[in-house]
């Protein structure tokens, strides 16, 4: 299977870090050098950590785990939200609220007005309020739907955060860590490494770079899914075979019916008699 090829990430610009003046000495291992004050990222480590990267989403997705996408700047917002959509998941492409999964139970119920606003204006029942008041709740509705419309179906903490730049996103990585849960991230130059499970190191500024790696990471859900799927068809199959093999037990046990039902009614099986023993003194 082809996760992502060098030469895919070298027309996409993943190589591009930041200055050198602007960078996290921990991202050391994955840098291959500097051109025109510009760290370079080592396309080689990018290739490797992104295959166990996509073979842990994958995975994870195979067994019913949930991905959450994050990346609120302005060049990952439309791949964020175009990409989760495409495989199912769940995204935060806008600002990030804190408390968005420390503080689940209260995010939920945020959720649930805006679902509540939702079904009455559906329903009609939302024009028996004044105008002014349905004014002013359509408002609250469309600050939620562009806070939480993302997360609005996750209805419990993901078991994987995707983010594309973690520096920018460190609220939403300290809050995963927090709870245990992995975060898998592009990081570039001037992040730090040591926060993320699994790393990915590239440009986490170029569209196309994020673009190219969020789609792989959807890519990796779908193939999570197809999976689980797979595994799903195989166990039915296996019970089917097992249910097939069960008239032919039946049948064997046919002849002991047989032969219990040849035994006469009300005839006892012939059994051995004790007689008393005299017992002397």
């Amino acid at each position: 299977m082809a996760y992502v090829s060098m030469k895919e990430l070298l027309e996409a610009g993943v190589h591009f870090g930041h200055q050198t003046r602007r960078w996290n000495p921990k991202m050391k291992p994955y840098i291959f050098g500097a051109r025109n004050g510009i760290y370079i990222i080592d396309l080689q480590k990018t290739v490797q950590l992104f295959k166990i990267a996509y073979e842990f989403v994958a995975e994870q997705v195979a067994q019913g785990g949930k991905v959450l996408f994050v990346g609120t700047k302005k060049q990952a917002q439309d791949t964020i939200f175009e990409e989760s959509t495409r495989c199912g998941m769940y995204h935060v492409n806008h600002r990030w609220l804190g408390g968005m999964l420390t503080n689940f139970q209260t995010i939920r119920r945020s959720i649930d007005r805006l679902k509540n606003f939702e079904s009455m204006k559906e329903d009609g029942s939302l024009k028996r309020f004044p105008k002014k008041e349905i004014l002013n709740m359509e408002k609250k509705a469309i600050k939620l739907q562009k806070a939480l419309g993302g997360i609005k179906d996750m209805t419990r903490l993901p078991d994987i955060v995707y983010v594309v730049d973690p520096h920018r996103e460190n609220i939403a990585v300290h809050e995963a860590r927090k709870l245990g849960i992995p975060v898998v991230a592009i990081v570039d130059s001037n992040c730090d490494p040591t926060e993320i499970d699994y790393v990915i190191p590239g440009n986490d500024d170029a569209i196309r770079a994020i673009r190219l790696l969020t789609s792989r990471i959807a890519n990796a859900c779908l193939e999570g899914l197809k999976r689980m799927e797979e595994r799903r068809q195989a166990a039915s199959d296996k019970a089917a075979e097992l249910a097939a093999e069960m008239p032919e037990a039946e049948v064997g046990a046919e002849p002991v019916e047989a032969a219990a039902a040849a035994v006469e009614p009300g005839v006892e099986p012939e059994s051995e008699t004790l007689e008393p023993q005299e017992i002397h003194p």
